[in-house]
């Protein structure tokens, strides 16, 4: 299975002492647009690693993001504040869906959607753990496929989520040379499929 389109990411600055809710809510209100490469492991029920890929991703709050995923496979995730698509070069497929009936409950209506998270999720502080501070978001939609989400902040940076879906999978991303609030040019969510992509769903 190729790695799957997995919306999420970047960087949580101020509330030095805060737990990871306060953090989080920190981030919200004060980060408008995000960039970091990451690493992305795909762990089964029984810990055994079955997917491994990296990558850039970018977004501007609310609603815009864009994953490129360069290894092992060239795949491209963009939400445009009103549709989500989605690019496998390899199948040079083309895959477009509301982005409302597809954000809620996931990681990126965490990171990149409005500031009601709430609505969406439950948030607890996870403690202290592997020298990180956890928190946990559980959605309230059940339609959706991750049962919880985990973030781990070092100080004042989100540098690791761990997404537990209802397969028993674990997703695990790692964040690196993070930027926040630099200046995003709006071309960058904008995504028009390749001349002779097969496109589904539009």
């Amino acid at each position: 299975m190729r790695p799957l389109f997995l919306l999420f990411a970047l960087v949580l600055t101020h509330a030095a002492h805060a737990g990871g809710v306060e953090r989080l809510k920190a981030f919200i209100a004060g980060a408008k647009t995000a960039e970091a490469d990451f690493t992305q492991t795909v762990a089964d029920r029984n810990n055994r690693v079955t997917q491994e890929a990296s990558g850039k991703m970018a977004f501007a709050r609310p609603g815009k993001f864009r994953w490129d995923y360069r290894a092992p496979y060239e795949q491209v995730i963009v939400g445009d504040g009103a549709k989500l698509w989605l690019y496998d070069a390899d199948l040079d497929q083309v895959t477009v869906k509301p982005l409302g009936e597809v954000i809620a409950g996931t990681p990126a209506a965490l990171l990149a959607g409005d500031d009601a998270i709430e609505k969406y999720f439950s948030l607890k502080n996870a403690g202290e753990s592997g020298g990180l501070e956890w928190l946990e978001a559980t959605p309230k939609s059940r339609d959706t496929s991750f049962e919880r989400i985990r973030m781990g902040f070092k100080g004042d940076v989100l540098v690791q989520m761990e997404l537990f879906d209802t397969f028993g999978q674990r997703t695990t991303l790692k964040l690196s040379n993070f930027a926040r609030n630099p200046r995003i040019a709006p071309s960058r969510f904008v995504f028009t499929p390749p001349k002779g992509a097969d496109v589904i769903g539009e």
